[in-house]
């Protein structure tokens, strides 16, 4: 992206600040609901929104007027005087509007309207509804439309410069007779009225000028090289000796044709505003139509950049609070805790600020994120790349649960301690899903660098002290209370997680050392996982009721913030208690069904094995001890188990592996237990493939004697094939519960066995089984996916 580029996109996003602005002070008036009883309430509060402001309608009588007008005023000074004090999030915006009621109010007829809460809040609604359309134009309309305001800006800003010189001029000597009489010495003089008005005739002059070339009216060549003459006609004509009540109106008639150029622009631009307005909601439409409402509102805000545009708008807000503090010499350079307290309350006192505050949170979130991915030496992790929007979603709803925006300023910068130090927690469980993976992919390397072992370790032992320190440092400046005990449980949580990683770690990195096969990992995995779980289901049962503790007894006053946490708890309650409850549950089922079939297998003996001289058809390892199938084939017991999630037929040749009464029962060639301790013949599994698939296609060529057998034979195929890919799908969900083995650590080199496994078997099958024989290595590949990970060869060196 080049400079130009960069510059640019911040011009459109400074652009879009401004009517924020104006949304944000809307918001801190409450739309023109509070009244002069509640308005300390208001400026102290913040601003929380309509719903929180007990508005009242006022009746205004006409002969009342100046009573009316004068209860206004004292109504604005008495907000802004509250906010200046208590929270002076007003600053310099909250001063003039101040002035600008104090002006409307002069005016019989306006404070009569004014009197009006309806009224007061229908022109904030206006206000609000134009801030929102100017936020979300084109940028080609944003720059029509600034350049409208400035123009109209620029008349008015002339037109004051002209009144502020008129009444210089008219209190002071003429100036004409001066020049005539060359008195040089008051001409001159620093406190002549010459002195005092040059600047402003400077400045009408650069006025005219940038009027003249920003104005959207009908530019006639004469007229546009006369406006810097026009605008400073006043001040030059006052010069002269004209009568004191024709100098008042000279400023007036001065500015007449600038306002009929403005007028002028706003009568021709209506149609474009209306052409506007409706392409823009057919856009939307038809956008809608195509690709959702998602979509659009995904492509709107990456075109807006509203990131950026909360972000700067919030850091504008904060230099303003903090300009006005030094004004009012408020900021103590020795201590500067009081200024950052009291510009972190006003910094989340609408919920505009608190977007803005968001937004600033994110950043740092996902600065935090990178900062942890380079430590690490891993760029690819998802998880890092969501967490800042996730901190900000959590951020976000933590404030309008706990109605943020509409408590006083010593409550609210307590409450929003307190929803830093549970997103702090959020932020460790996000930081251990980025160094996780990466634990159970180094352990799975025979020769891996030890400095990434001991960057990850490092990581670990911070996730470990962080909360702890959290901890004993809350506990000892708070007494219990509900948020308490949730950062507890969240602290403790990431703690016993960081453990089970680290056992897990260490039992990974135990087998990948060790030269045998180790068949009581699958066993210890278990344990561990399970301890991990349970204790996370636990914590999610006690954080639900301290929840619903919070949402009976201490939400009775925040109406919005209940509903939420009542939707929170109903998806906390759904996916993490419910949902995992019934998938540990199933996985536990699964297993203990499985532990029990494979107790029915017999045990191969040490000769049987001597005989056998093969690897485990699933793992890939040697077998010191294995299991018996009805078919005769050998596994490893923990492989076989595995397997059992998914089904009862042999990986090999797909026959039911169980013994049966009813099988025994209608088969006469079973074989009985005798014959099973005969030493078997050393048949490797290419082998067992290529028999059984000689078999079915000669039993299908006799099945092709007659066109329903074949029929029923394809169909028989087609129903093994569907079987075998759903349980092939299966074998992933059942891999990622409880008790699952899929790992980083063991995925290489079990992957590569299992991608060889299955081409031997497509190669070796006969071409009218060759879709069964590829969908059971497909399962059979799934299953191969095992906890130990592949051997590699001594000389096998994983670099860096």
């Amino acid at each position: 992206m080049s400079i130009r580029t960069k510059v640019l996109g911040m011009v459109d996003v400074i652009m879009r600040v401004p009517p924020i602005l104006i949304i944000d002070e809307i918001l801190r008036i409450d739309m023109g609901l509070s009244s002069s009883g509640s308005s300390s309430s208001a400026g102290a509060g913040g601003g929380g929104g309509v719903g929180s402001v007990d508005s009242t309608v006022d009746v205004v009588d006409s002969s009342n007027a100046a009573g009316v007008a004068e209860s206004i005023v004292a109504a604005a000074a008495t907000a802004a005087t509250t906010a200046n004090d208590t929270n002076p999030g007003g600053g310099f915006l909250g001063q003039m509007f101040v002035d600008l009621v104090e002006d409307f109010t002069s005016e019989t007829y306006i404070s009569d309207l004014l009197g009006l809460t309806s009224v007061r809040f229908l022109i904030c609604l206006l206000g609000l509804i134009c801030a929102i359309c100017v936020v979300v134009l084109w940028t080609r309309h944003l720059v029509v439309v600034y350049m409208f305001v400035i123009s109209l800006g620029l008349t008015f800003l002339s037109h004051w410069s002209n009144i502020t010189a008129l009444a210089i001029i008219e209190k002071s000597p003429c100036i004409l007779e001066d020049v005539l009489s060359m008195n040089t010495t008051r001409l001159m003089d620093t406190g002549s009225v010459v002195v005092a008005v040059a600047p402003h005739i400077v400045a009408q002059w650069f006025m005219g000028m940038l009027f003249a070339y920003i104005h959207l009216g009908p530019r006639y060549k004469m007229l546009q090289k006369k406006l810097p003459l026009i605008f400073a006609s006043p001040i030059l004509l006052a010069t002269l000796p004209l009568k004191p009540r024709l100098i008042k109106y000279l400023s007036l008639l001065a500015h007449t044709i600038p306002l009929i150029l403005t007028k002028i622009t706003l009568l021709t631009s209506a149609m474009d505003v209306i052409k506007t307005v409706c392409n823009g909601y057919m856009y939307a439409i038809n956008f809608i139509s195509n690709f959702g409402v998602s979509a659009l509102i995904e492509n709107e805000w990456q075109r807006l950049n509203v990131p950026s545009v909360l972000r700067v708008f919030w850091i504008i807000r904060m230099t303003l609070e903090f300009v006005s503090m030094m004004l009012r010499n408020e900021v103590n350079s020795g201590n500067l805790l009081p200024t950052i307290q009291s510009l972190l309350v006003n910094g989340c006192g609408t919920l505009t600020t608190v977007l803005g505050m968001t937004s600033v949170i994110s950043v740092i979130c996902d600065y935090i994120g990178k900062a942890f991915q380079w430590y690490l030496l891993t760029f690819d992790n998802e998880e890092e790349k969501s967490l800042g929007t996730v901190s900000a979603v959590l951020f976000y709803v933590l404030a309008l649960q706990t109605g943020l925006t509409s408590l006083d300023p010593d409550k609210r910068f307590v409450r929003l301690c307190r929803n830093l130090s549970l997103l702090i927690t959020a932020l460790l469980h996000f930081i251990h899903n980025i160094v996780s993976p990466m634990l159970m992919s180094l352990s799975a390397a025979r020769n891996p660098s030890r400095k990434r072992h001991f960057r990850a370790l490092t990581v670990c032992v911070f996730l470990v002290i962080a909360p702890i320190c959290l901890l004993i440092t809350l506990w000892k400046r708070h007494s219990p209370s509900t948020w308490l005990l949730a950062v507890t449980a969240f602290s403790v949580e990431v703690v016993v997680k960081v453990l089970v990683s680290l056992a897990t770690y260490t039992l990974f990195l135990v087998d990948a050392w060790r030269s045998t096969f180790w068949e009581k990992l699958d066993d210890y995995l278990y344990y561990v996982r399970a301890f991990g779980n349970s204790v996370e289901f636990c914590f999610g049962i006690l954080l639900f009721f301290n929840g619903a503790w919070i949402l009976v007894f201490e939400s009775a006053q925040n109406a919005t913030g209940g509903a939420i946490r009542a939707i929170m708890m109903c998806i906390h309650a759904y996916f993490n208690i419910w949902c995992e409850a019934r998938a540990g549950w199933s996985v536990f089922m699964k297993r203990r069904s499985a532990v029990h079939k494979i107790s029915t297998l017999p045990e191969a003996t040490p000769a049987q094995l001597q005989a056998f001289d093969d690897v485990c058809a699933i793992c890939y390892q040697e077998m010191h001890s294995a299991k018996i199938t009805r078919c005769r084939h050998y596994f490893h017991s923990v492989c076989l188990r595995k397997w059992l999630y998914v089904q009862d037929r042999c990986p090999l040749c797909h026959e039911i592996m169980m013994y049966t009464d009813r099988t025994d029962d209608s088969h006469n060639n079973v074989p009985h237990q005798q014959d099973m301790d005969a030493p078997l013949v050393n048949r490797n599994r290419e082998d067992v493939a290529l028999e059984n698939a000689r078999s079915r296609s000669t039993a299908d060529a006799d099945n092709n004697t007659s066109s329903s057998s074949s029929s029923s034979t394809s169909a028989t195929t087609t129903t093994v094939s569907a079987s075998l890919l759903a349980t092939a799908s299966g074998v992933a969900s059942v891999s990622s519960g409880l008790v699952s083995s899929n790992f980083s650590a063991g995925s290489g080199g079990s992957s590569a066995a299992s991608h060889s496994s299955s081409s031997s078997q497509i190669n070796t099958t006969a071409p009218t089984t060759s879709r069964t024989a590829a969908v059971a290595a497909t399962a059979t590949a799934a299953a191969s996916n095992s906890t130990h990970s592949f051997r590699f060869p001594s000389d096998f060196d994983v670099q860096d």
